[in-house]
């Protein structure tokens, strides 16, 4: 209905203006040299609309003429682009599938039909690394890298490459370029955080750490790696106070305290962590530089006071018992060892050890230690260190297992009787 009144209202503006111009008076003379033209006003107007109507349908075609390459151009692109969307589509298809042929084929129509965009080259990239074809994903993935809207794409295809082919420092590095071209993603702090501790780089691995991670272990091994002695004595100091029962955590701490010159603190820390978690390792510590038996006997009962009680108290103080003559003191000490029910290997060359300081070569000497030998062949194994997730046992501490990679999983516990030693070299 408006466009019905709408052509009635131009009809009835057209009419007006004709009969309008039809009613104008006066003539209009035109003189060229010998030639003279007279006519009325309407039909000059009428003339004049002609041949502004002519000019302009004139300079619309010439228009139309020019722009007729660009629209063939526009129109051929447009196809293009709608056949490389879908050779797009197919190769995401195929990749779905896991088809690599078909998906390289398609990735490299969709490229070569819609130019090197992030999506083809890394359609390209993916399709490659389905085919098994590193090399040629690695090239698709570092052309990403250097587009600025798509460098994180190459950086996790790199990175997630040089993972499977386990080259943990390549790795980092790459994850530290993904941080810079995409910071703050989630995935990636983990990633970044598993990367460091694959690749002993304890200071980032802490530092990434979240916080249900292991961080003792993640400091004393940051701290034993660490050149600088202030740094190195801040993160064995962070160490212990993250974990003051682990004992590596305080040993760490108590060696740089020592090297300070901070003797009467070093041992305090021992002390402490004695209290929570008694360790031969700390013992070694504690009557370092102690020569006589005697003196070192009663550093024992200082380091010992308050836990008494328990086995590796009474396993030290026998020890240094025996070592310093007093073995009325050493065989109290095992005897209350034995009927706490401690039955380890250590207890009967311990006891084979004293019967012979004691006895010596007597009849009944010998007879105790042949029966204290005995016994030490089919006892319980000692304590070692072994991994809290798949039993995996270390000659010493590691801050992260060997078998399963787990980071903070070694400490000491007693060994079955068959277990998977793995031979690892220490870092404290």
């Amino acid at each position: 209905m408006r466009r019905v009144l709408l052509v009635l209202i131009v009809c009835a503006a057209v009419v007006a203006a004709a009969w309008y111009l039809a009613g104008l008076p006066g003539t209009v003379t035109a003189q060229a040299g010998a030639v003279t033209f007279q006519a009325s006003v309407a039909v000059v107007a009428v003339c004049l609309l002609a041949i502004f109507v002519a000019l302009y349908a004139l300079l619309w075609l010439i228009a139309w003429l020019v722009a007729v390459p660009r629209r063939l151009r526009a129109r051929r692109l447009a196809r293009r682009r709608g056949a490389g969307e879908q050779a797009t589509t197919r190769a995401l298809v195929a990749l779905a599938a896991a088809e690599p042929g078909d998906a390289r084929r398609e990735a490299a129509r969709a490229r070569r039909l819609l130019g090197d965009t992030p999506q083809t080259l890394l359609l390209t990239a993916e399709a490659a690394r389905l085919a098994d074809r590193p090399e040629e994903a690695e090239g698709a993935f570092r052309a990403l890298t250097a587009r600025s809207d798509a460098a994180f794409l190459g950086y996790r295809g790199l990175l997630r490459q040089a993972m499977d082919r386990g080259d943990w420092t390549a790795a980092a590095t790459l994850a530290g370029q993904a941080e810079e071209a995409h910071p703050g993603a989630a995935w990636l702090r983990k990633e970044r955080a598993q990367l460091a501790v694959r690749s002993g780089n304890w200071r980032d691995a802490l530092t990434l750490a979240e916080a249900d991670s292991p961080k003792a272990a993640l400091a004393t091994a940051a701290a034993e790696a660490e050149p600088d002695p202030v740094r190195a004595l801040a993160l064995a100091k962070q160490a212990w106070k993250a974990d003051p029962a682990f004992p590596l955590a305080a040993l760490a701490y108590a060696r740089r305290l020592r090297a300070g010159g901070r003797e009467r603190r070093a041992q305090a820390i021992i002390r402490q962590t004695w209290a929570h978690s008694p360790h031969p390792y700390l013992a070694e510590f504690a009557l370092e530089g102690i020569v006589d038996p005697k003196a070192r006997f009663e550093a024992g009962q200082r380091l010992v006071r308050g836990t008494d009680s328990n086995l590796e108290s009474r396993l030290l103080i026998a020890r240094l018992a025996l070592e310093a003559g007093l073995y009325p003191e050493a065989r109290r000490q095992t005897d209350m060892a034995r009927e706490d029910g401690l039955n380890q290997r250590r207890l009967w060359l311990l006891i084979a050890q004293l019967e012979e300081a004691e006895r010596g070569d007597t009849e009944e000497g010998l007879a105790a230690q042949h029966d204290a030998l005995r016994r030490a062949a089919s006892a319980d194994p000692d304590p070692a260190w072994i991994c809290r997730q798949c039993r995996t046992q270390v000659p010493q501490w590691v801050p992260v297992c060997p078998g399963c990679g787990a980071a903070g999983s070694i400490a000491t516990g007693v060994a079955p009787t068959q277990i998977h030693l793995r031979p690892e070299p220490t870092t404290v």
